[in-house]
C-alpha cells in the first residue's frame, strides 16, 4: 500500500477526460452488462482495445468465463443508460438489443460500437485487465459521444470540424 490520498487521486484522475462504455457479454444464458469509463485502444494490428473490471466486483467470476464482448460507446442522449448499467441489479428489463458477434447483447444507440473476443486477461493492482479481438465495428459519427470527467457527466463543445490530427508522421 502506498501512502497516496486515495480520494485526492482519484479528484486528480478525474481531471482527465473519458468516454462512457457499456460493456456487454453472455455467459451461458446470463446477460453481463456494466458502465465503464476504462476503455482504451491497444493495437491496431491486430486490432484489440481493452478495459477492465474492479476485482471487488460481484460479477468479476462470470466475466471472466464471457468469450465475446459488445463495446458501446455511449452518445450523449444515454446518460439514462449508462446510469442504469453502472448500478447492480435488473438492468435488463425492458432493454431493447439484438444478439451481436459471439452471442453479445448489442444495445441500440451508440456512438459506436465494437464486437469482439476475449483475447486475454492480465492482473493489474485492485482490477482485472481484459483485452478484446475486435471482429466488427460500426460507428455513428452524429453522435456525439458522452463523456465523464471530474466525477460527472460532460459534454463537448461541438465547433468547426477539424482535419484529423492522428496518425502523426512521430508515430511511422
Amino acid at each position: 500500500m502506498t501512502d497516496l490520498d486515495p480520494m485526492a487521486l482519484r479528484r486528480t484522475l478525474g481531471q482527465f477526460p473519458t468516454g462512457v462504455c457499456i460493456v456487454t457479454a453472455r455467459s451461458g444464458d446470463e446477460l453481463l452488462g456494466m458502465t465503464m469509463s476504462s476503455f482504451n485502444s491497444l493495437s491496431l494490428d491486430p486490432a484489440l482495445v481493452l478495459f477492465s473490471i474492479d476485482r471487488r466486483a460481484r460479477g468479476l467470476p462470470v466475466w471472466q468465463e464471457a468469450k465475446a464482448y459488445a463495446i458501446h460507446v455511449l452518445a450523449e442522449s444515454q446518460q439514462a443508460v449508462s446510469n442504469r448499467f453502472a448500478r447492480p441489479g435488473a438492468k435488463w428489463e425492458g432493454i431493447d438489443y439484438t444478439v451481436g458477434h459471439g452471442g453479445a447483447p448489442v444495445l441500440h444507440g451508440a456512438a459506436a460500437v465494437f464486437e469482439c473476443d476475449a483475447h486475454a486477461r492480465h492482473e493489474a493492482g485492485d482490477h482485472i485487465l481484459f483485452i478484446a479481438a475486435i471482429r466488427r465495428f460500426t460507428a455513428k459519427p452524429e453522435r456525439m459521444p458522452l463523456v465523464f470527467s471530474k466525477g460527472r457527466y460532460a459534454k463537448l463543445h461541438p465547433g468547426e470540424e477539424a482535419p484529423p490530427l492522428w496518425p502523426l508522421d512521430i508515430h511511422y
